[in-house]
């Protein structure tokens, strides 16, 4: 029978620290654009899709770059779905990432299993980790959710046995959805069934990427001949970074002279897109050279299929070190999703709904020969092994079982859905948003929904996350113009491009306020968007100052307080900088606390600190000591930047995260 159990397991881990306190006003790397060059050759679908709702700013959701590199033995805990055959550890505080697939009978893991716990700047929002099998559901590149829980429960499966629930509200795009996993008795596959729904009256943007890592020792094996190539830097998992955007149509599974379809043999980090032919099954599997390893297939709603691959060059190998530990084996990615590429992003209409059905399993079929004959014998093993019509009939089945109401709860994830679903009635049978999960984060946004005014912080707190869907900004419009109120509209505003506005909101609500610093931090960086560096520095330097003053000694260690000052004493000095005020920079360096300077990330500010004096030697010095920037932006070149200003010799390789021909 299928069993679902509680389990802890233990793993060396860093800590993920506080979030990121101010708001990420700024806008982010446009990922959707392409070169026009390139657009008269796209199918129509897809050239609609790429255009469609991209994605330019994080908020709702906080920048969680609050964690470190020093990491010790912690529990985490997990999820255990299995029966005699497949046994899978899901980790619902972490994203309800699987974290291993093992199958029983050959003792052999079918994925990439990262033996630590290492957070890194890949995810939208930050931090992110590597392994197993992960749901990314906004928009393109790892979702906000990657290292934030969400809710379990039990749930009777389609043939009357256990299946276990993963259900959260996605901020980005305000939509709730549900991935149900299930093992009928005796079967060498995880079923998958996933849903999004969209219950307002407009049509919203969604996404979805199954991305699965597994050893790179593999040929990658899907029904195609051709794939789309993205020619711009790329990153894990498919965050586009780049600096030529071009997209062209390569053949599989050779292309410039390399079959690509071995991860080993590409030099640097590539996304291949493949062309599944309509009418064609969707699958993608992944077999070592004695032909074993895992496939994935899906019903035909699921229809993209991706392989993302590190490289062989020393940027790649030294993400893969970043990511783990050295000497434990690289990975690649492959992966599904709801259209042909991550430059997309599909319409999903008002009060409707998405769904289908995956399956994880073993494959052995020869993974060596010519690709037609590979292709047709992988194929006939998976059919044997699990024919699509059964994939069908599954989630025919399933379908039904997707509104029933959770059991026994298993894991709590966010209170921002059931926030949701007080402030618009919504009824979202088979995922219950529970009253009993709105936790602090919420109280302020629930006074507002039920009372009308946001209750003022106590003793000087920074402010809380804000809430810029239209019905909140709404909300914050009619309540009193508090400094509080006016910084939280202003925020909302600025999300919903009025800008102008916004900077009116903020304007009106320093000339009141007591605890400025919020205020002029969010001005500060409206200054620096329309090119008034002078200005935003200006700003920046008194927000840090009054926010020196309201930091009591008791805050001083404080998380909360630390987090906030650390970041906007960050972001302080970059606008000093830029400016030419070394001066100031180096004031409000003298005035961040201990821990916080010896932090990495601090330690290469120092470093251009230090080169913006003229004290070269010192700053050299500083690469010497040794240091790691734990939330180093996956495509950044800041430290080889420097660098190069310091030294004439090649970057030292502990530093060397480039991902691209040098050149390019």
């Amino acid at each position: 029978m299928t069993t679902i159990r509680r389990e802890v397991l233990t793993l060396p881990a860093a800590p993920l620290g506080p979030d990121n306190p101010l708001p990420p006003l700024r806008p982010l790397d446009e990922a959707h654009r392409i070169d026009d060059r390139d657009r008269a050759g796209l199918p129509r679908d897809m050239a609609r899709q790429i255009d469609y709702e991209p994605l330019r700013s994080l908020l709702p959701a906080q920048v969680r770059d609050g964690y470190g590199r020093g990491r010790e033995p912690r529990g985490l805990d997990a999820l255990v779905i299995e029966n005699d055959r497949l046994r899978a550890t899901v980790l619902p505080a972490l994203g309800g990432r699987i974290a291993s697939l093992h199958h029983k009978p050959t003792d052999r893991e079918l994925l990439y299993v990262n033996p630590v716990f290492q957070p890194a700047n890949f995810a939208l929002n930050g931090a992110w980790f590597s392994g197993g099998i992960e749901w990314n559901i906004g928009a393109t590149g790892h979702t906000t959710l990657s290292c934030s829980p969400v809710h379990a429960a039990r749930v009777p499966a389609p043939d009357g046995g256990q299946m276990l629930r993963l259900w959260e509200w996605e901020r980005l795009r305000d939509l709730p959805f549900q991935v149900d996993l299930w093992l009928p008795d005796g079967s060498d596959f995880l079923y998958v069934g996933a849903r999004i729904r969209n219950p307002h009256e407009r049509p919203a943007p969604t996404y979805w990427w199954s991305n699965i890592a597994v050893p790179e020792d593999r040929r990658v094996l899907a029904p195609a001949d051709e794939a789309w190539l993205p020619h711009c830097l790329k990153g894990v998992g498919g965050t586009p970074i780049g600096y030529q955007r071009r997209l062209r149509r390569v053949p599989v599974p050779e292309y410039d002279g390399v079959d690509r379809t071995y991860p080993l043999n590409s030099t640097y980090a590539a996304d291949y897109f493949y062309e599944v032919p309509d009418g064609r099954r969707r699958w993608i599997a992944a077999l070592d050279e004695h032909g074993h390893g895992l496939v994935q297939t899906s019903t035909d709603a699921l229809r993209g299929r991706k392989l993302f691959v590190w490289g062989t060059g020393p940027g790649g190998r030294r993400w893969q070190e970043w990511l783990t530990e050295p000497g434990t084996g690289g990975y690649c990615e492959i992966q599904a999703g709801l259209v042909r590429t991550q430059l997309e992003h599909v319409k999903l209409e008002a009060e409707s709904e998405v769904s289908w059905l995956e399956a994880y399993g073993p494959l052995a079929a020869q993974p060596d020969g010519d690709w037609p004959t590979v292709l047709r014998r992988a194929e006939e093993r998976l059919e044997a092994a699990l024919p699509r019509a059964d994939v069908d009939a599954a989630y025919a089945a399933w379908r039904p079982c997707a509104d029933t109401e959770p059991g026994e709860r298993l894991a709590t994830g966010s209170g921002w859905g059931a926030l949701e679903v007080l402030r618009a009635g919504w009824t979202l049978p088979g995922t219950p948003f529970a009253e009993d999960t709105l936790d602090e984060e919420q109280r302020p946004w629930l006074h507002l929904l039920h009372t009308g005014s946001l209750p003022e912080p106590e003793h000087h707190e920074p402010p809380g996350s804000t809430l810029v869907a239209r019905p909140w900004r709404d909300m914050l419009e009619t309540t009193a113009a508090t400094p509080l109120a006016e910084y939280h509209l202003g925020v909302a505003q600025w999300h919903g491009d009025d800008r102008a506005q916004a900077v009116r909101s903020w304007e009106r609500g320093l000339k009141s306020a007591t605890d400025r610093w919020p205020l002029l931090r969010c001005l500060a960086v409206a200054d620096q968007g329309d090119g008034h560096r002078e200005r935003a520095a200006d700003r920046y330097a008194e927000a840090f100052d009054d926010l020196c003053a309201r930091r009591t000694d008791a805050a001083k260690g404080d998380e909360g307080w630390a987090a906030v000052t650390a970041s906007l004493g960050r972001e302080a000095i970059g606008a000093l900088l830029a400016a030419g005020r070394t001066a100031d920079a180096r004031a409000v360096w003298e005035r961040l606390d201990p821990e916080t300077g010896a932090r990495g990330r601090f330690r290469l500010i120092e470093a251009e600190l230090l080169a913006a004096e003229g004290r070269r030697e010192e700053a050299r010095a500083v690469f010497d000591e040794g240091f790691e920037v734990a939330d180093l932006r996956e495509g950044a070149e800041s430290i080889g930047l420097l660098w190069t200003r310091l030294d004439d010799a090649p970057l030292p390789a502990r530093h060397d995260f480039r991902m691209r021909p040098d050149g390019e």
